[in-house]
């Protein structure tokens, strides 16, 4: 026994140093290193799904001997990560559609009294312009003659200057008589011949034809009542007149006491430093109070006594009798540097009658940019503002046509400002400019013209809700009282005494005010809370499971490129330019092929063969002093 131990200690101290080597080689190999990549994709995935925190994964692993199983949970959780990501579509929708919520605020506060504006309803004295309008008169009332058999009756001093106007060539007869009143039946427009009263006036329509300067195209204008072609008729033929007079903006006579007979705010007494002028072609002498931006009226308290109350005169004794056909004044609340559009959002006072007008004020701020499509001061707005005001909607409203009317019809219309090296359109200058309007003014309802697509809102307004009431005023019993009083301050002489006074009250009915605001509905916030939400409920992970399937998508695509250099490297070495040496050694060859048929690891794997020893080939009982043993 002594014999056998001795032969096989030296043999075990020989081989001591080869399985050293051989657990040192092993355990490089299981070091991991900084950077290593999986060596298939079966591989990765399977480390996926066994180690990530995302619910339901790794039953795609752990059943996979029975493939039932594996296949109905391959289903379920892909079908799972689709209606996920269905609901993030719909969530991404509803971010990028930039809803808001609108926000209702009921403030209670002071509050700064708003412009009021009153007008006449008489565009000028009738006395005064009487010279400018004497042939439109003439004509109109043989028009009425002709069409209605009504005898209008004026000023027997009108006819001595007839025949003058008749050898004219350019006056206004030519020019009145080349658009004439008529009568419309249907499609057809038709002169009414003078001896022709049997014919029933109900089936006909009054209206006027405006061609073009060839007469090629002509566009007709026709009216169901009388009343109101009548008045368009004369409008149209006033507007030309007002056009060839140069200082027919001097004409206005602004009179205040004449026109406003009693004006108190807060119980105080208004003067000159309360108010502006301004003429309107249409409505006439026009006074704005409160719209000094310097020093603006303050309401201490709601009610009737703390606002502006108005005594004005609404007789008609020195009206044009063709054009103003209402009687009264009309009044319009609006915000400071504000125009007053009279005929978009006044209404008119009665005569004889006390109107309480009480306000609601309201302010509006909308969220821009993305959210809307507000303007914050119309500098963004592709139209030229030719009004000195702010900017407002109606502004760029009427902007835009009168810039389009100067454009296609070569003139301005004579309502609107007028715009730099442009003049007033006058058919003595522009024959044709009344068919251009009204063709124009068709496009323009039609939004032909695009105006109302250009003109947005503004992303902060003041609008004021008003609601009226009436009584008479003066009463029965106080009448005699009042207009003397009225005869005696103001040299009130009227006839018709009650016809000829109207009362104004315009007060603010409480403090409180709404403020409508808007408010993104959606933020970012939102967006990946709601992402969170719904990423819980399908898979029941956090954001660390996101960044661990981010981590898979990194890893899949690493091992795509590897794989992909790996494989075009042999391609290369398959296909060499020339055939080798014969003495070449082809060893890298012949490692690098089993590399297409399974992708290994970036550690690279020495392979140790350790060769048989001198001693291996002994017998092993030899021992060293040349003894066999035998086991």
């Amino acid at each position: 026994d002594g014999s056998v131990k001795a032969g096989k200690m030296p043999e075990g101290e020989k081989t001591r140093p080869c399985k050293q080597e051989e657990e040192q080689q092993q355990k490089e190999e299981e070091r991991e290193g900084l950077i290593e990549f999986y060596s298939s994709y079966q591989e990765l995935f399977q480390f996926f799904c066994s180690n990530t925190t995302i619910h339901g994964a790794i039953r795609l692993v752990c059943s996979k001997k029975n493939k039932m199983k594996t296949a109905f949970w391959s289903v379920l959780f892909f079908l799972t990560f689709g209606l996920m990501y269905w609901q993030f579509g719909i969530l991404y929708r509803e971010y990028f559609s930039y809803p808001v919520n609108l926000n209702l605020n009921l403030n209670s506060d002071r509050l700064t009294f708003p412009a009021v504006t009153l007008c006449t309803l008489n565009p000028y004295r009738y006395s005064a312009i009487r010279k400018q309008l004497d042939k439109l008169d003439q004509i109109t009332h043989q028009t009425l003659l002709d069409l209605y058999d009504y005898n209008m009756s004026l000023p027997r001093s009108d006819w001595s200057t007839l025949s003058t106007q008749r050898r004219s060539s350019r006056s206004l007869l030519h020019h009145v008589q080349r658009y004439p009143l008529r009568r419309q039946k249907r499609d057809n427009l038709v002169n009414l011949p003078e001896n022709s009263p049997s014919v029933d006036k109900n089936d006909w329509k009054i209206g006027f034809v405006l061609c073009s300067e060839n007469n090629k195209d002509c566009f007709h204008q026709a009216y169901s009542s009388g009343v109101d072609a009548v008045r368009e008729w004369y409008s149209f033929h006033y507007i030309n007149i007002l056009a060839q007079v140069p200082d027919a903006k001097a004409l206005d006579e602004s009179d205040f006491e004449n026109f406003i007979y009693a004006c108190r705010f807060n119980e105080a007494t208004c003067d000159k430093a309360n108010y502006t002028h301004f003429h309107h072609p249409l409505y006439g002498n026009c006074y704005t109070f409160n719209d000094n931006s310097s020093s603006l009226w303050t309401s201490s308290l709601p009610g009737i006594n703390n606002g502006l109350s108005l005594v004005v005169r609404t007789e008609q004794n020195d009206f044009i009798p063709l054009l103003s056909t209402v009687t009264g004044a009309r009044v319009m609340v609006h915000d400071q540097n504000e125009p007053a559009f009279m005929d978009d959002g006044g209404f008119n006072v009665r005569p004889g009658i006390e109107t309480s007008i009480s306000m609601r004020k309201e302010m509006t701020e909308r969220l821009g940019g993305s959210y809307s499509d507000c303007t914050e001061d119309g500098s963004d707005v592709p139209v030229q503002n030719l009004y000195s005001s702010r900017y407002t909607e109606q502004v760029c409203i009427r902007s835009c046509f009168q810039l389009n009317m100067v454009e296609r019809c070569g003139c301005a219309y004579y309502f609107y400002p007028l715009p730099d090296g442009a003049e007033y359109c006058d058919y003595t200058k522009h024959t044709a400019w009344g068919y251009c309007y009204y063709k124009l003014l068709a496009e323009f309802k039609a939004d032909v013209l695009g105006c109302f697509h250009k003109c947005r809102k503004p992303c902060k307004m003041t609008e004021y809700q008003l609601s009226a009431g009436y009584s008479r005023w003066p009463s029965a019993v106080s009448e005699d009282w009042v207009f003397y009083m009225l005869s005696q301050q103001n040299k009130y002489n009227i006839t018709s005494k009650r016809n000829g006074v109207a009362k104004v009250n315009i007060f603010f009915e409480e403090w409180n005010y709404k403020t409508n605001g808007e408010s993104p509905a959606f933020t970012v916030v939102t967006l990946l809370s709601q992402l969170g939400n719904q990423w819980s409920l399908w898979f029941g992970s956090s954001v660390l499971s996101v960044m661990e399937l981010a981590e898979l998508i990194l890893d899949f695509i690493a091992i795509t490129f590897i794989l992909a250099f790996r494989w075009f490297r042999s391609r290369q070495k398959l296909s060499p330019p020339g055939p080798p040496p014969s003495g070449q050694d082809n060893t890298a060859f012949q490692d690098e092929a089993p590399a297409l048929s399974a992708p290994h690891r970036f550690t690279v794997e020495a392979v140790v063969t350790t060769l048989p020893s001198y001693n291996s080939l002994e017998p092993r009982g030899l021992s060293r002093d040349g003894e066999v043993g035998y086991e």
